[in-house]
């Protein structure tokens, strides 16, 4: 007879929070009596390590510097029903897990995004991090046709599917904006639970860097937007170069109806408003053909992971 109790795994990845760490520990061991609580030490040069184990947390060590590795080791050394990820720096409350794990359990989420509701928003953000998340949140829900609140939220609850389904290919903060996106584009169902967000204890410091790691999230929506819609992308690519040729064309289309013969006179605008037709056009077939290339790679990535559901569920019978 199979073991009908979910296995959760609290996965919270650590870089230098040994202010923090012990206290995230144990509010979650209280929480979630039944879990079993991972702590990744991504190369810290303080105690967290030391203390995470005091508290009786599981440590593993993950040598590549960056929160998305740290995320990729979870997901390619853990073993569970549902997985519960939060950031170890105790901004995130552990007694709304049970609001963010229930939808899971139950089989009406896919994934649970903790949506951040600062207690004190002037302590808890920076004026410029609440500028970037909406930014990246417009685009987002623009670019895949969603309306969710919070993209880069580190506090979530996620099943097999995810792990099975999601790939993470980042290296650094941009991952929980990777997560999203690569969910959204396998169809994956995720619902947001309000959440209050605080600020960090005292001795616990911010390991973002504003311009840097808003810049690398930028660039992955870029990348993934390009990679994961090619024909919406390239459509607009397509479209602001052929407004642009019919700007730079304008000139020369007057010559030809205005003058005399239909002399053209502004032949180097002719030129260029050709090219960028021709550019246009080329971007179009481009979006066409890399659209049907994904199309057919999400078929088999899609039979691929039926095909392992079903194995694991014969596995576990």
């Amino acid at each position: 007879m199979a073991n009908t109790t979910p296995r959760i795994a609290v996965l919270i990845p650590c870089y230098n929070e040994e202010a923090a760490v012990g206290k995230v520990v144990d509010d979650f061991r209280r929480q979630l009596p039944e879990a079993v609580i991972y702590v990744f030490d991504n190369r810290c040069t303080d105690r967290t390590a030391v203390i995470a184990r005091e508290h009786g947390a599981t440590v593993l060590f993950e040598p590549r510097q960056g929160k998305g590795f740290v995320i990729e080791g979870m997901f390619e050394r853990i073993d569970a029903d549902c997985y519960v990820m939060v950031d170890g720096d105790d901004t995130y409350p552990a007694d709304k897990v049970h609001e963010l794990v229930a939808p899971v359990l139950a089989g009406q989420a896919d994934m649970t995004v903790g949506l951040r509701v600062a207690a004190d928003e002037g302590k808890a953000y920076r004026p410029l991090h609440v500028l970037g998340n909406r930014l990246v949140r417009g685009l987002v829900n623009v670019i895949f046709g969603c309306k969710l609140t919070d993209i880069m939220s580190g506090y979530r609850a996620f099943n097999r599917k995810v792990i099975a389904r999601v790939p993470v290919v980042s290296a650094g903060f941009e991952v929980e904006t990777e997560m999203t996106i690569q969910a959204l584009y396998y169809q994956l169902l995720i619902v947001e639970i309000p959440v209050p967000y605080g600020a960090r204890p005292a001795g616990s410091a911010s390991k973002l860097r504003t311009f840097r790691d808003g810049a690398r999230v930028l660039w992955k929506l870029f990348n993934l937007a390009r990679a994961f819609k090619p024909l919406t992308f390239f459509g607009l690519v397509a479209i602001v170069l052929a407004a642009l040729s019919m700007l730079a064309g304008a000139p020369a289309v007057h010559d030809y109806f205005a003058n005399p013969g239909g002399v053209v006179t502004h032949v180097p605008l002719a030129i260029l408003a050709t090219g960028l037709m021709i550019l246009a056009g080329g971007c179009v077939f481009l979006g066409v053909i890399l659209h049907a290339v994904n199309w057919r790679f999400k078929e088999l990535h899609n039979v691929l992971c039926r095909g392992r559901s079903r194995q694991d569920a014969i596995d576990e019978r």
